[in-house]
């Protein structure tokens, strides 16, 4: 990757530590000295090699939006249980609940294929900058140069997977600065091997997400298969295990307070580069109504759920999203409020702007500011209205689907490049397994009223803000007893929400479907008119901010005058840390290790604190096996560490200076919630499952003894084809 930009030129300096989000190119631009002195006991470059574009950074793989690492050379992947809920709960029924239950592969003959499960293996990370602004035609307005920028992408992606087996993104970095086309592997055939009981992976429930101290063992192991040859394949019983080159050998010690780790992955999104104004929208508007809104969509899933054991399976997964949501919009209020984040940022930019105006080289970055907050306040308008038509594309089933095909037929009459990203052929098998998937979670009590609640809603919006599609459809005055009847009759009448019609709905053109004259449908192409119209509004927002944010953010770098890491966007990172415990507020400090004991201290024989019987059995019994930790004459449970994570992040390998593993990060503490703007490193902590406490489950619970010799912790022969 060239090193082109301001931001990739780096300096060696202890101010790193804990914060930043690190590409695997800047790894390699640190001081290897400092990088031993904090713990690193492997060279830099055996964690990325240049010239082959991978290294032991590549053990840690994408998994469907979560991250997860390789942790044998036979395709074992661990991951976060709630990463591996969708797999979970495919193969979950009343009679055979794994949600509550758990699973175990006795052999690889039981591993469970996941409908849609995919492991990205990245391979290489090219400097496309260039090639992405010379794609944009001299006086194309922001429309046209974001219209231009995405072909270009559309084009680099299309030659990128000629290959086979090969999934490519072109990635934004700091705001347009660069554009990185990034290159891996995809392997779509992936198993369950193993989930505990929902009752360790979920221990503690909502009660305790984003809490400390934490005592859950949020963790599942899959494995990635390929064809025979080794080439990436769908599911056939006929494929063999993925062999992997980099993976992360367990560390049986585990981890003690002030040790070295690096937390390895592919962090979604963070904001620290948005200017103050911005943030303040967030916070000001955005959380507070997913708060709101989602809190309502909660409460709607969660009683209908309980009247129903197949209901409650169905929304689960519905609502572990729903939940995480609303939770990290309540942590991150809580969070800008208390660390006055959006004050701190002021001031940061108030000394950016002085700095920049006794320069007349940075004229042009104060210019783009001044032209960045005006568009801000002019997107503020609509706020209500865009969060609501957001809202309508995933709070109910129906209409989202309707939507959904709807799009899809329209989209693919145009030929592959002109169509919208996520229409494309490219998309086209992952767009199938969600619309066969989502039966799975489809409940039409739940769904039925959560509709209701969406449509009360848009029925209330000002005049400038209407949704014309609910108004077409149900009247522009709320009335819950005849909206509820309109609803009961789209949703009887439909086949949209049969999965046999659905399918071949999937592959119809958009006259066949009007041909149909099913009142569902027509919804969706109403809606669908209307997101079409956002879309392309929001590609307008993008282009000018592609072309002013740029001139802005340089401006900023320069002033910084020290290493300043990209904002999170999903690509492949890492961050080095200690583990080490915070103190939350005047007078406590919180230590940074739990252990079973608190596990048992926590238990009520209630949810969410009901521990497993045969896991307190284990517990009571003092059934350690070498799990223990001598310095805390117990198991393990969880750790902290000051990383610097965010969403996405979840399932992320935490490993050792020697590259091994010592943990799986899933969570963040409430006071770090709002990380995403800005790193404290007071309260900058992560949680993580202790390796120990897996070993401790498979070993003295599950008496997994196949998985235990197959991970290299149990002496004997390696695993056969029987495990």
């Amino acid at each position: 990757m060239k090193k082109t930009l301001l931001f990739l030129s780096l300096m060696a300096a202890p101010a790193l530590a804990g914060e930043g989000k690190w590409t695997p190119q800047q790894v390699l631009e640190l001081d290897p000295a400092w990088l031993k002195a904090q713990g690193l006991q492997v060279s830099p470059k055996k964690l990325w090699d240049p010239k082959r574009g991978t290294g032991l950074l590549a053990g840690a793989v994408n998994v469907g939006g979560c991250s997860g690492a390789f942790i044998s050379e036979s395709g074992l992947v661990i991951t976060n249980h709630h990463c591996a809920f969708s797999i979970i709960q495919e193969h979950s029924s009343p009679q055979r609940d794994l949600i509550t239950q758990g699973f175990l592969a006795k052999g690889r003959a039981e591993e469970l294929p996941g409908k849609g499960a995919r492991v990205q293996v990245p391979r290489s990370f090219t400097d496309v900058t260039k090639e992405m602004f010379a794609a944009v035609p001299a006086g194309a307005d922001d429309l046209a140069r974001q219209k231009a920028m995405e072909r270009k992408e559309k084009e680099l992606l299309a030659e990128c997977e000629k290959r086979p087996a090969t999934r490519c993104k072109v990635a934004s970095f700091d705001g347009g600065v660069q554009f990185v086309l990034i290159d891996s592997v995809e392997l779509a055939d992936v198993r369950l091997v193993y989930a505990p009981p929902r009752a360790v992976g979920e221990y503690g429930g909502e009660e305790d997400n984003w809490m400390w101290p934490r005592h859950t063992g949020d963790f599942a192991i899959l494995r990635a298969y390929t064809a025979p040859d080794g080439s990436a394949a769908q599911f056939n019983a006929q494929n063999v295990p993925y062999k992997a080159e980099f993976f992360f050998p367990l560390a049986t010690e585990g981890v003690k307070p002030d040790d070295f780790v690096m937390v390895l992955g592919y962090p979604g999104i963070t904001f620290r580069a948005l200017l103050a104004d911005d943030m303040a929208e967030r916070q000001a508007r955005y959380y507070p109504r997913v708060v709101d809104v989602y809190g309502e969509l909660i409460r709607i899933l969660e009683e209908e759920g309980e009247k129903d054991p197949a209901g409650k399976i169905a929304v689960a997964s519905t609502l572990k999203g729903l939940h995480n949501r609303y939770k990290n919009a309540g942590g991150q209020l809580a969070g800008l409020k208390r660390g006055h984040i959006v004050e701190k940022q002021r001031e940061a930019e108030a000394a950016v702007v002085a700095w920049a105006e006794k320069r007349k080289e940075y004229a042009g970055a104060l210019k783009a500011r001044a032209e960045l907050l005006s568009l801000q306040a002019e997107k503020g308008k609509a706020f209500e209205r865009e969060f609501l038509l957001d809202a309508m594309r995933v709070g109910a089933k129906g209409p989202a689907l309707a939507v959904t095909l709807a799009r899809l037929a329209q989209e693919r009459a145009k030929p592959d490049l002109e169509r919208e990203p996520e229409y494309m052929d490219r998309e086209l098998p992952r767009l199938k397994d969600r619309l066969e998937r989502e039966q799975k979670n489809f409940f039409a009590p739940a769904d039925k009223r959560a509709f209701l609640a969406l449509v009360r809603r848009a029925q209330a919006l000002g005049a400038g803000e209407r949704i014309a599609a609910i108004d077409k459809h149900f009247g522009r005055t709320y009335s819950e007893k005849d909206v509820s009847a309109k609803i009961d009759a789209l949703y009887a009448g439909s086949k949209v929400l049969d999965l046999t019609e659905r399918q071949k709905m999937s592959v119809e053109t958009e006259a066949q479907l009007r041909a149909r004259k099913d009142a569902l449908l027509e919804l969706g192409f109403d809606l669908a008119t209307e997101l079409v119209a956002l879309d392309e509004l929001r590609d307008r927002r993008l282009g000018a901010s592609v072309r002013l944010m740029p001139e802005w953010r340089k401006a900023v770098l320069a002033h910084a005058g020290k290493p300043v890491a990209p904002d999170a966007n999903g690509t492949l990172r890492v961050t080095f840390a200690k583990v080490k415990g915070y103190t939350p507020r005047d007078g406590a400090f919180y230590t940074p290790q739990t252990t079973l004991a608190g596990v048992m201290e926590k238990h009520t024989g209630q949810e969410p604190f009901n521990v497993p019987e045969k896991v307190a059995a284990a517990a009571n019994a003092k059934r350690y096996g070498p799990w223990a930790d001598k310095r805390l004459k117990d198991v393990p449970v969880n750790f902290l560490a000051d990383a610097d994570t965010t969403g996405g992040n979840s399932g992320s390998p935490t490993v050792n200076g020697k590259g091994q593993l010592v943990g799986v990060n899933f969570d963040r503490v409430w006071e770090n919630v709002a990380n995403d703007f800005g790193y404290n490193p007071d309260v900058a902590r992560n949680v993580n499952v202790d390796v120990r406490y897996v070993l401790w489950l498979l070993d003295q619970v599950e008496d997994a003894d196949g998985l235990l010799r197959e991970l290299g912790v149990r002496k004997g022969p390696k695993a056969q084809e029987s495990r």
